[in-house]
């Protein structure tokens, strides 16, 4: 039978709940175990395709299509598995499915109430995401910050799976211990606090994970232990450091493995952290560094710069620089300000590579296509991502092509040269304003055309002859069959085809170090032990400038 761990966070949000969630997954699975994730997004919204990047942060996607929380990219780059939509649940969904189902006489005329029918509902499907991936242990994140109304019925649905099978489940909190700086002293105080509120509803916690600026002393443990109800071993140091990726290694030197293991009455059937503490001395020996400048336009909040907006693009250019031996030094460039200025549009030849990634509507997307036609004329090392290889082909179309007012439809309504277009199925979405799960979401296969950069990053054989790949999309707009005859004639290669639609997913110009786009996300594939090819050949042109 599975067993079920409750992750919730204490004192504020943003602590890290999601990486440590992924922590205990690896170490657990590092002990033989097989380990699934389940995060639980306590949002009206059905999923998060509708959301704001930079309210929500990025928008990661599965490869069967689900737009979900990057907490689930998070899980997939740790315990290096394929997740679904039984891995992310909302309050939408859950709301959703209940009413469905009353509307259909699901519930043969009883009164449908919000407690227990809500709660029996997310208890189904956490229990459903343990039976489809066949998992020994089921890790749920519960989002938010334990005590807001919003994540009160999930509290209670994890209150009522223990009080019926007490041995299987097991509550973490990860809290927040502050050090002010004008007292220079830890403080547990809202530890304590947080952990009476998830008292009021009806749980205990198991293990503390004690989140700070630094590592948790033993008279803090004491007092957490004293008045949290809880153990000094249960009591978890998790002080901040300079890679995620250092996180299991850290939970381990406080055993947290075994005791998670002796809680539940079970044994390590092996313990085997090897290549992640390989991974570990990789970042923190790698010194020479490669400069990559991200041009977005997600990333700026009033003062402050909100990096989770391209999560999944950062973690990748990380992989593929330890995969190399380098340290990875990323910074971040607004589009806009080159709409503003030519000037500062030169700055861009600082960096070792540029990578032009997602987005949507048409704010900075001349700002994005200048800094793509600098690229590529000044011969500097560029990866495009979903809308950046759509820019690139408007740039290119423009510049090269000579077809002045080429554009996009979804910037230019009355385009009279709409080199990137609509799929004809959207059109009538689009015009009804359906947005929400209408995209050409998940993954579709590719297929790569021999003697390109492409062919070389993918192929693990000098003799292949043929190469398919399964890569995951979210976008309406695709490159315009019309027009890709002028743009070969001109010299952009069209290494990566659908099958299925003769759907162009990747170009490169052959006519430089290394200029390639593409139509789907390769991030969202990049695992820290197994970087995503493309990048990996990006990184390498990078380094070699």
């Amino acid at each position: 039978m599975a067993k079920y761990i409750f992750i919730s966070g204490g004192v504020m949000s943003g602590i890290g709940k999601g990486v440590a969630t992924a922590s205990i997954g690896r170490i657990l699975q590092s002990k033989g175990f097989k380990v699934t994730a389940v995060k639980i997004d306590p949002y009206v919204n059905v999923d998060a395709g509708t959301m704001n990047p930079i309210e929500h942060g990025e928008v990661f996607v599965t490869d069967d299509g689900v737009e979900c929380d990057q907490d689930v990219g998070n899980y997939e780059r740790f315990l290096d598995v394929d997740l679904t939509t039984d891995n992310y649940i909302t309050t939408g969904r859950v709301y959703q499915s209940v009413i469905n189902r009353e509307r259909n006489l699901g519930y043969e005329g009883r009164c449908v109430e919000v407690v227990p029918h809500i709660p029996e509902e997310v208890i189904f499907r956490i229990k459903k995401a343990g039976r489809k991936n066949k998992a020994d242990f089921v890790l749920i994140e519960i989002g938010g910050t334990v005590g807001e109304y919003q994540n009160m019925l999930f509290l209670e649905a994890a209150r009522m799976m223990k009080l019926s099978q007490p041995r299987e489940i097991l509550f973490v909190l990860v809290s927040y211990l502050p050090v002010p700086k004008m007292i220079g002293e830890m403080k547990t105080k809202p530890t304590q606090y947080a952990v009476r509120t998830l008292n009021t509803a009806g749980i205990q916690p198991d293990i503390i994970i004690a989140r700070s600026q630094f590592s948790v002393d033993e008279p803090r443990k004491r007092k957490i232990s004293i008045f949290c109800n809880v153990s000094t071993e249960d009591v978890i140091s998790a002080p901040d450091i300079e890679s995620i990726y250092q996180i299991p290694i850290n939970f381990e030197k406080d055993k947290l493995g075994d005791l998670i293991l002796k809680k539940f009455g079970l044994k390590s059937r092996k313990n085997n952290l090897k290549d992640w503490a390989n991974l570990v001395k990789t970042i923190k020996r790698a010194k020479k560094p490669v400069k990559i400048g991200v041009v977005g336009k997600y990333f700026e909040t009033g003062k402050f710069t909100l990096m989770d907006s391209y999560i999944s693009i950062i973690e990748a250019i990380k992989h593929s620089c330890w995969f190399h031996k380098r340290k990875p030094e990323i910074h971040w460039l607004g589009c806009e300000k080159y709409e503003k200025s030519l000037k500062d549009i030169k700055e861009l030849k600082n960096y070792d590579g540029i990578i032009v990634p997602g987005g949507f509507g048409d704010r900075g997307v001349e700002g994005k296509i200048k800094a793509i036609e600098y690229c590529r004329r000044n011969k500097i090392p560029f990866l495009g991502l979903c809308l950046g290889m759509q820019l690139s082909v408007i740039e290119f179309a423009r510049n090269v092509c000579k077809i002045k007012k080429a554009c996009s439809s979804e910037s230019s309504s009355g385009c009279k040269f709409p080199v990137i277009d609509v799929m004809p199925e959207q059109k009538a979405l689009i015009s009804e304003r359906r947005y929400g799960g209408t995209m050409r979401l998940g993954a579709y296969k590719c297929k790569i055309k021999p003697g390109t950069i492409s062919f070389r990053a993918y192929s693990k054989n000098p003799k292949e002859k043929s190469i398919i790949v399964s890569e995951r999309h979210r976008h309406r707009y695709e490159l315009n069959n019309n027009f890709r005859k002028k743009l070969e004639a001109k010299g952009m290669i069209m290494a990566g085809l659908n099958p299925e639609r003769n759907l162009v997913e990747i170009i490169e110009i052959p006519a430089h170090p290394f200029f390639m786009a593409t139509q789907f996300h390769p991030e969202f594939k990049s695992r820290p032990l197994k970087p995503h090819p493309l990048f990996r050949e990006f990184i390498k042109a990078c380094i070699k400038k």
